[in-house]
């Protein structure tokens, strides 16, 4: 082995594995695993309403055309239901109390959104004062209860801080489906059904079968 060949070997058979083995190895493990929880971190930001802590919009969207994809190769129940959660009188409460009080309805409204959730649902806001829940697999029966229940559980809510009088309201639009369907499909009739929750003077749930 010539000169050369043998520092090589020093070099990669004993001091890299002995310096790696030590302080510096355990070092570079630590770095490994703060960048993988950052990157982690980055994910779930990316992905989150930064005010209520629920999906955003974009994310929502895309879980639950997912869904709908694999629902349509088989890989999962073909039947579900989307629902819009619209907050009433929103525009109010930012006009006559503040935006601050409007943040705090619209913290107040997701909590009690996912507390009235009990297995693998999907939560987001989707717009100013719009959420969406998707019930994978949930029967027209069982997402009517589950949409009266947000409904009561936000009504009975207490007013944001510092605001002494006035109730925190939704109205509701929903969409079931057993067949093959589309993201825009669900979305175009559960918001019909919202619209004609709010014409019949809010705080009501209305559903598309």
């Amino acid at each position: 082995m010539s000169p050369q060949h043998f520092r090589r070997a020093i070099a990669t058979d004993i001091l890299l594995p002995t310096i790696i083995g030590g302080p510096f190895f355990y070092f570079l493990l630590e770095k490994i695993r703060q960048l993988a929880v950052a990157r982690l971190e980055l994910q779930h930001m990316a992905m989150t309403d930064s005010l209520t802590s629920v999906l955003n919009r974009g994310a929502f969207v895309m879980l639950v055309e997912a869904y709908l994809e694999k629902a349509e190769m088989g890989s999962l129940p073909q039947s579900g239901t989307l629902l819009i959660v619209d907050a009433d009188h929103f525009k109010n409460i930012n006009d006559v109390h503040g935006h601050q009080a409007g943040d705090q309805a619209l913290k107040l409204i997701a909590t009690a959104i996912n507390g009235a959730l009990t297995g693998p649902e999907i939560v987001g806001r989707i717009g100013g004062e719009e959420f969406a829940v998707f019930l994978p697999n949930a029967l027209p029966e069982k997402a009517s209860v589950t949409a009266e229940t947000i409904r009561r559980k936000i009504r009975s809510l207490p007013f944001p801080d510092g605001v002494s009088e006035g109730i925190l309201s939704v109205s509701i639009g929903g969409a079931t489906f057993s067949r093959s369907t589309t993201y825009k499909e669900l979305f175009k009739l559960a918001d019909s059904r919202l619209y004609e929750a709010k014409a019949l003077g809010r705080d009501l749930v209305r559903f598309e079968a």
